[in-house]
């Protein structure tokens, strides 16, 4: 699990083949900021632009780790493939404050930015999601954009889709790497949890399965 705060960016410096085919996946190098692979181990979890990765080899001493993602993953996550800035998020512990909201760095879709500027002293963001995402963005609900929780300030359904509109302030555009995106990026978006089981909920019991008479 994660919370969506992001704890360092990142760079994915090669994304090498794992194979010959579409069917095989990347691995890919990710250099770190310094000291920032200091209480991770091979195993541990990481999530890169909101996609949860398992770390398979680290070296400390020049602060890069390897992780490998399959074709699977790369088919349904944005800017993974090649090389560039990421946002980087440990996995949250038990007794960790929890100060975005709930996310489990699975992605869910992928939207396209429509429109990135700034206002006064923040920058306003809006994100075209998926129609199949609509239901589940919601006015001053959380949604994850690359990993980064945040709050939706507007949304209008649209027949290509559902456009939500975020503010985001400085802290955020300069200790991220949202502050790169630009109109027609990619990202990766991740709903409420919450939200997920909600949905769930309100469907509608099957019916028990018939019995024969004995």
């Amino acid at each position: 699990m994660f919370t969506g705060i992001i704890t360092g960016v990142g760079r994915i410096v090669a994304a090498d083949a794992l194979g010959s085919s579409s069917t095989h996946g990347k691995r890919l190098v990710i250099e770190c900021p310094g000291g920032y692979l200091d209480d991770i181990g091979v195993g541990d979890s990481i999530a890169l632009n909101g996609a949860c990765m398992t770390v398979t080899t680290l070296d400390r001493s020049q602060g890069r780790f390897t992780v490998d993602i399959s074709a699977e993953s790369l088919g349904r996550t944005a800017a993974l493939a090649q090389t560039g800035s990421i946002n980087l998020e440990k996995a949250l512990r038990a007794n960790d404050r929890l100060g975005g909201h709930l996310v489990s760095g699975h992605v869910d879709g992928i939207g396209s930015v429509t429109h990135f500027e700034q206002i006064g002293e923040s920058w306003e963001l809006h994100i075209l999601a998926p129609q199949s995402l609509a239901k589940y963005l919601a006015y001053k609900g959380s949604i994850t954009v690359n990993g980064v929780s945040l709050t939706v300030n507007q949304i209008g359904d649209q027949d290509q889709g559902c456009e939500m509109r975020i503010n985001l302030i400085p802290h955020t555009v300069h200790n991220t790497a949202l502050g790169r995106l630009g109109v027609g990026s990619e990202v990766n978006l991740e709903i409420d949890l919450i939200a997920r089981y909600v949905e769930r909920m309100l469907k509608p019991e099957p019916s028990p399965p018939c019995l024969p008479f004995s």
